[in-house]
């Protein structure tokens, strides 16, 4: 399945298993970042792109090794590899790779480059697509000429390689002047040859080279990967935009913001003015508020963090953005940049939502089984802890190593050795030393794991400006039904809303208060684009910084609702056809907690535990309150007025 995270127009036409889209297209069907331990031996990557149809671009790097960047593609096929670090001509002597499949590529283990039994790689994927991507094979032949191409409209980068030769990587894109270029193996500035691309423009059909032999030498066999900008194609409509070749400058202070109209999963940029490497971001390696690792193309370098942190660069809901410093003061950038996925709206809940009961080892651990790589994880003690039982949330847009409790006002912390990164199928954790969150030796834990998906669930993180009414713009695609807002670089209550009740109205996650009156909080109804936030010094403190977490119904899927108990038994209809598999409750109208079920630890017509969201508190069990029920949950006659007393008003959160 696609190991990207993307926003973009809703469709009907789900992702449930991740079914390919028959007539609107959809950025994880022809783009993915995953992620992969070698094996040395033969595996399949299943990562959603159809490779044996459609053809494309593998483009994959050691990530704990100083090993090259190797691109390997159907047009030139498994034994022509080539090397982004490096001028060499291509490799014709074997390939790790085997075939090309319908869902992504397998690999052998020939040289080991990108197989190798106890190191971690990452391969990014790009289909050829129009509008997207294209792959173009041509023979030089020294004298200024056209070369065609499948784009459907006008490249915004195309990067060419000799094959034949040792030869540079020269670049071509459409913030650079017809003749200038930057080559991808050097950390040159810009160099000015008419030669390159004959001073011309490329066009929606054709792109032109000149006589320069590192793209047009006589009797050489070249390869160019054409990329698109802003050229829609895409979503429900096909106006959706999903990949962008721009350029920025940085401020005197060394900080950029871009907007994009779309929230980024990939980028790759350089500096045009300066000596300095090629940069790759992706949101699956650690792209976010406060983790930023970086793989320079130009060179063989294994993954790093990149030495500016904490003068972070991150992805918003709208493009990207730098701290000062990150980048140097007053300096042009070109990049690419890809959309974020999936755009297609879930249409099975366990392609967006899992949970898995374990019990903690004490040491280092791969956590796996969801199902899906998560975006969102909130942890639970159910049993055993030294440390206690707070529930810490990580999610990967503030940062893999960045806890915050949802049962505590505490501001955001730094993990150093417990919850590492999120992975293929669910996350890496650490030996948990004395933080004692995620995998304490002996402790019984559950794993609540999210996914962001248009419709179902969105992560906003934004700061503070202190503006009344303040607009805050989210990618959730639709209407958020509960949003949970909680202040990051200070301590405060988790803010609540719900759309069953007026805006006006707030409660608080970490507490038990009913739901009260308090017109500072939220300024207004959210929208399928906005949120607003009022006067409050809880939700918009100028520099402060803060996250979002929104949820919506999709039929089917997940249903945010209401009910009025009865104090006998209650039958809650969410449109399921197989029950919910997460149930989350609380009182409005009077105090009440937090409760949660799941189905993991037993949402059966028996005895069911469940943990209280906003507590401490050891998980319960020994009771029989909520049980099965096929199109949704059933509240038990012997469950307490917390969530069913008789005229009594509760909210809920259900998740197939």
């Amino acid at each position: 399945m696609p190991l990207v995270q993307t926003r973009g127009a809703a469709s009907a036409q789900g992702f449930g298993e991740f079914a390919q889209a028959t007539v609107a297209n959809y950025i994880e069907d022809v783009f993915s970042t995953y992620l992969y331990d070698g094996n040395s031996s033969t595996q399949t990557i299943i990562n959603g792109v159809d490779l044996s149809n459609k053809g494309g671009l593998v483009w994959a790097k050691n990530r704990t090794g100083a090993n090259f960047h190797l691109l390997v593609d159907t047009v030139r096929g498994f034994n022509s590899e080539i090397y982004s670090n490096s001028t060499s001509a291509a490799s014709t002597g074997g390939s790790d790779y085997t075939s090309w499949n319908t869902n992504g590529y397998s690999l052998g283990f020939i040289s080991g480059n990108e197989n190798v039994s106890g190191r971690s790689f990452v391969s990014w994927t790009f289909a050829k697509q129009p509008k997207f991507f294209d792959v173009v094979t041509y023979t030089g032949n020294g004298a200024n000429r056209t070369i065609a191409h499948n784009l459907g409209s006008v490249p915004g980068c195309i990067i060419i390689k000799d094959n034949s030769a040792v030869s540079n990587w020269y670049v071509y894109h459409r913030s650079l002047a017809t003749n200038q270029a930057l080559k991808l193996n050097s950390t040159a500035a810009i160099e000015t040859a008419a030669t390159l691309w004959n001073n011309t423009a490329a066009t929606s059909s054709v792109f032109s080279l000149g006589t320069a032999g590192d793209v047009n030498g006589n009797g050489d066999s070249f390869v160019a990967y054409v990329f698109a900008h802003d050229a829609g194609g895409f979503g429900l409509t096909g106006t959706d935009n999903v990949i962008s070749c721009g350029t920025f400058t940085s401020n005197a202070s060394g900080a950029a913001t871009v907007n994009l109209g779309y929230e980024p999963q990939w980028i790759l940029y350089k500096s045009t003015a300066a000596s300095t490497d090629w940069y790759i971001y992706d949101t699956m390696r650690g792209w976010g508020q406060t983790t930023a690792m970086q793989l320079l193309p130009n060179t063989s370098q294994a993954e790093s963090q990149n030495a500016s942190s904490p003068y972070f660069f991150y992805p918003t809901a709208t493009g990207f953005e730098s701290a000062n410093s990150w980048f140097a003061a007053s300096q042009a950038h070109i990049y690419i940049a890809i959309r974020r996925g999936p755009m297609k709206v879930p249409t099975l809940g366990t392609s967006v939502y899992n949970a898995i009961a374990r019990t903690g080892t004490g040491a280092a651990a791969n956590v796996t089984g969801v199902g899906f790589s998560p975006d969102l994880v909130i942890t639970g003690h159910r049993t055993n802890p030294t440390f206690g039982f707070n529930k810490p949330a990580v999610d990967r847009l503030r940062g893999p190593k960045t806890k915050i409790y949802v049962d505590a006002t505490a501001l955001e912390g730094v993990t150093t050795d417990s919850f590492l990164s999120f992975n293929t199928d669910g996350f890496s954790l650490g030996a948990d030393g004395a933080e004692g969150n995620w995998n304490e030796n002996l402790a019984t834990l559950i794993n609540w794991n999210f996914r962001r998906a248009p419709g179902f669930f969105d992560e906003v993180c934004y700061t503070g400006d202190g503006i009344t009414g303040r607009a805050i713009l989210h990618n959730l695609d639709s209407s958020p039904e509960l949003i949970f807002v909680k202040c990051r670089s200070n301590t405060g209550n988790w803010m609540v809303y719900n759309a069953s009740m007026t805006y006006d109205q707030v409660a608080f996650l970490d507490l038990t208060n009913a739901f009260s009156s308090s017109p500072t909080i939220w300024h207004s109804e959210p929208n399928s684009n906005e949120f607003f936030v009022g006067s409050s010094t809880r939700m918009n403190v100028s520099a402060r910084t803060y996250v979002a977490y929104l949820f919506a119904t999709i039929a089917g899927v997940s249903k945010v609702g209401s009910y009025t108990g009865t104090g006998t038994t209650l039958q809650i209809n969410c449109g399921f056809t197989a029950g919910a598999r997460f149930v989350l409750i609380k009182r409005t109208d009077s105090t009440g907690d937090w409760y949660v079920w799941d189905s993991a630890r037993g949402i059966v017509a028996g005895n069911d535990p469940y943990l209280l969201l906003n507590s401490t508190a050891a998980e319960v069990t020994g009771t029989d309150y909520v049980d099965t029920y096929s199109a949704g949950f059933e509240i038990s006659s012997t469950a307490p007025a917390a969530i069913n007393a008789s005229a009594g008003s509760f909210i809920f959160l259900a998740i197939a």
